[in-house]
């Protein structure tokens, strides 16, 4: 099986001739392909004329070829950069999950699974910051209660001796 050189290749000698054709490669394709897809998403193209163009691109085999695919195409508006949540919108979240919980428990009873839980969870969640605020304050912790008057081992006047 013969097989013809690529147009534009090297296989002419020659001071008028032209360089080489650079050979496409699978990220430029695939770049193609993605500023096609963009266009079928906003609109710019109909999902025939977009698929008929990313199958060219696709077999695209040279870095010339890809250009003119997408030469009639306004180029892709910069999305604004969503900024992380702050504190303020965390608080926000915050404050519509409780409501969120509040009406699940009316709706639910007082008695019901999530009033019980509802409860639980307050009631550990109050725990930890009376405990965090007296270890802040210098009260809690393991040396908190060792200055009881007659404290220590036998303060119990002899007992378990």
């Amino acid at each position: 099986m013969a097989t013809e050189p690529d147009a534009g290749t090297a296989n002419a000698t020659g001071p008028g001739t032209a360089a080489p054709r650079a050979r496409s490669s699978d990220a430029e394709r695939a770049a193609c392909v993605e500023a096609l897809q963009d266009a079928v998403a906003r609109g710019l193209l109909t999902p025939d004329e977009g698929g008929g163009r990313m199958g060219a691109a696709l077999a695209a085999r040279f870095r010339d070829e890809l250009p003119g695919l997408t030469a009639d195409l306004p180029p892709a508006a910069a999305l604004p950069r969503a900024a992380p949540p702050g504190w303020p919108q965390l608080g926000s979240m915050l404050a519509a999950q409780v409501r969120q919980a509040a009406s699940a428990v009316r709706a639910g009873g007082l008695w019901s699974r999530q009033a019980l839980v509802a409860a639980l969870v307050a009631v550990l969640l109050i725990g930890f910051l009376v405990t965090l605020g007296l270890t802040l304050a210098g009260l809690g912790g393991p040396d908190a209660f060792d200055g009881f008057a007659g404290g220590g081992p036998g303060h119990h006047g002899g007992i378990g001796r």
